[in-house]
């Protein structure tokens, strides 16, 4: 293996990490968003509906940012990243249709 082919697979891999690293701190700002979220209507009692959709939104952003992993791994920096801001576009649709429903269904979360 030639020197030229060694450095460009470890540059790869440098920005692969950079992209994975700088897409954590997004999927993690999603967790903290609904653990927030979660500690505020907790404070109005929940039924167990309410707690599942709660817990659920929190780890929602984990499970994305696993699967998005799995599936982007092999690939190039490029796709690996457009797949990593695909996972996050889900969790953030799926998070404003958890605020849509905690404010426009409040009572159905709650006791």
């Amino acid at each position: 293996m030639s020197q030229q082919q060694v450095s460009s697979g470890e540059r790869l891999g440098i920005l692969k990490s950079v992209i994975l690293g700088a897409s954590a701190l997004f999927y993690a700002y999603g967790v903290w968003n609904a653990v927030a979220h979660l500690v505020t209507v907790a404070q109005f009692g929940m039924n167990p509906y309410g707690w599942f959709v709660m817990i659920f939104s929190a780890l929602f952003p984990i499970i994305v940012f696993i699967a998005a992993f799995a599936i982007g791994r092999r690939r190039s920096a490029s796709e690996f990243g457009i797949v990593m801001l695909a996972g996050l576009a889900l969790v953030a649709v799926f998070w404003m249709n958890v605020v849509a429903l905690s404010t426009l269904n409040f009572s159905s979360l709650t006791t």
